[in-house]
């Protein structure tokens, strides 16, 4: 039964999206037109609803599975405000939205011009997603390699915030990298890699100091699993249905000029989000799932004992 389920989270949602469909994306001139993929952006939604839906109210209440309420709100509450950043101060850089007929027409705000309602449904569910997948594969699926929430070793530490010079290294290499290739390589060279570095900062800032103390007690199968899930979908959403029918575009002024021919020249960069974002909201919970099992303050669990006084 169990099997079934898991399929149909995917096969139900997918089955739905497939069905906006009218007309095929072999010819470009009529797959952005309005009757090619009515509200398909909007109902592409349930790819991530649906599987929020089951593993929330299904999965969890028959395994008995206990959620950490405030650490699941934390990640989130912390998380989400940078998805809604990304659409709410940059996606007049980064994005375009040419199949107006594909969202319900609900406008929200962003700065230069609004974006779809869509878009801050897109993150919010999105990550939502990522972390409800995660907790199952984590509590449930692949318990073996669990660490307890109330494990000494959750518990026991001096402080939370410690540098990981290897991130900030891959940062100090991918940003001024990034920039160099739009310069002198790209076939775009006009612009700035803005969605690249934004990305690349999402995943490496959280790492730079949270990675060293949420390492140990991660669970890297689950996490494995989790990002395989999440890039297949978008990969899936993307390539055969958002770009062909112009749910949503990219600017090639703020890409790094990197695109897949075979995936309806899909940037690198949205290979690279949903790796971000499952790295991010893994190494976020855990190090909050840490300071909650603590019982301490928040100042006392990320900086330490004060050791001395002025």
């Amino acid at each position: 039964m169990l099997a079934i389920v898991i399929v149909a989270m995917i096969v139900v949602p997918a089955a739905l999206t497939l069905h906006t469909v009218h007309l095929s994306a072999l010819n470009p001139a009529t797959a952005t037109t309005p009757g090619a993929s009515p509200y398909g952006y909007t109902i592409s939604l349930l790819l991530f609803l649906v599987p929020i839906l089951v593993i929330a109210f299904w999965f969890v209440p028959q395994q008995s599975i206990k959620i950490e309420k405030k650490s699941f709100l934390w990640t989130i509450g912390l998380l989400f405000p940078l998805g809604a950043g990304l659409d709410f101060f940059f996606a007049r850089y980064f994005f375009t939205f040419p199949n107006q007929s594909s969202t319900l027409g609900i406008k929200a705000p962003a700065l230069g011009a609004p974006v779809p309602v869509e878009e801050y449904v897109f993150y919010l569910t999105g990550f939502l997603c990522v972390l409800l997948l995660y907790i199952w594969l984590d509590e449930y699926w692949l318990a073996a390699y669990n660490v307890e929430s109330e494990s000494a070793q959750r518990r026991q530490f001096h402080r939370l915030l410690k540098l990981h010079p290897e991130s900030l290294v891959l940062a100090v290499i991918l940003v001024p990298g990034a920039i160099l290739y739009k310069k002198y390589l790209s076939p775009y060279p006009i612009g700035f890699p803005g969605y690249f570095i934004f990305l690349a900062l999402t995943a490496l800032v959280p790492s730079s100091v949270l990675l060293p103390s949420a390492r140990p007690i991660i669970n890297w199968r689950a996490f494995s699993l989790t990002a395989f899930f999440v890039l297949l979908v978008s990969l899936m959403w993307e390539a055969t249905l958002a770009i062909p029918y112009g749910w949503w575009n990219f600017r090639d002024e703020q890409m790094l000029g990197v695109r897949i021919t075979a995936w309806g020249n899909l940037p690198i960069e949205e290979v690279c989000l949903w790796m971000a974002v499952t790295y991010a909201t893994v190494i976020v919970y855990e190090t909050v799932k840490c300071w909650q099992a603590s019982g301490r303050s928040m100042r006392h669990a990320l900086f330490g004992e004060a050791t001395g006084r002025a």
